[in-house]
């Protein structure tokens, strides 16, 4: 029986001119998850990130406080498929244009637009792009150039089969990744509907451990969304 935890990247630097990269706060919720795998006298077999920075920033980091240690940490390798669905894509090209022939989202996304900085902007974001993703995977988007909804489901889909088949037998293995194709894993793996890969993105922390246990074609669900390395460190914990 093997072992495939799946890990949502540090906090990234949402909102800013490269908000493809950790935060401060990203990179010392990665090395407290490192050290919790330390002190718990836990490896890896192999090693897996996105080609995003976030993703590949994290597994350094976690790399890197494994040498630091003196510990070994697989050499990991890159891998397309588990990146996030375009966020950035959706909201600088696909909600400007959606607001002009909506007024629902329309009102949603000048909310959003015009709040402060401090002050209920990241809330006011969440509602709006809720709305926006719920419509992208719906199919109620017409933009062609844009990745759609089931072309990202399967595209996860297929690089985590790619991981399992390439780690069989008695394997741990660790994939750094983002909330979207964690949440497809989860749906996945239940044979939940489609809608709820979504609906657990939602719900997906920084540096969160899920877990899956993988025979052959067999995988069940053995953890989600756990912060045990940061159970003592609550001002640790976010969301974005």
């Amino acid at each position: 029986m093997s072992v495939l935890s799946l890990v949502r990247h540090g906090q990234a630097a949402a909102f800013s001119e490269s908000p493809d990269r950790l935060t401060d706060l990203g990179r010392e919720q990665v090395r407290a998850l490192a050290r919790h795998w330390l002190e718990q006298g836990l490896g890896f077999d192999a090693a897996y990130h996105g080609s995003l920075r976030r993703q590949r920033e994290s597994c350094e980091v976690a790399a890197a406080e494994f040498r630091r240690a003196g510990q070994r940490f697989p050499e990991a390798r890159e891998l397309a498929g588990l990146n996030e669905y375009g966020a950035q894509d959706l909201v600088a090209v696909v909600a400007p244009r959606l607001a002009e022939r909506d007024r629902d989202f329309a009102v949603l996304w000048e909310r959003w637009l015009a709040a402060p900085a401090a002050g209920g902007r990241n809330r006011r974001f969440q509602r709006m792009f809720e709305v926006l993703l719920a419509r992208w995977a719906a199919g109620g988007l017409d933009e062609p150039e844009l990745e759609g909804w089931e072309e990202f489901r399967s595209r996860v889909e297929a690089a985590l089969q790619q991981v399992r088949d390439g780690n069989a037998g008695s394997r741990r293995v660790v994939a750094f990744t983002s909330g979207g194709p964690i949440g497809v894993a989860v749906q996945q793996c239940l044979g939940a509907p489609a809608s709820a890969g979504l609906e657990l993105n939602w719900r997906v922390r920084n540096t969160s451990l899920t877990s899956f246990l993988y025979s052959g074609a067999r995988i069940s669900l053995d953890a989600f969304n756990e912060l045990p390395h940061l159970s003592r460190l609550p001002h640790l914990v976010t969301f974005r």
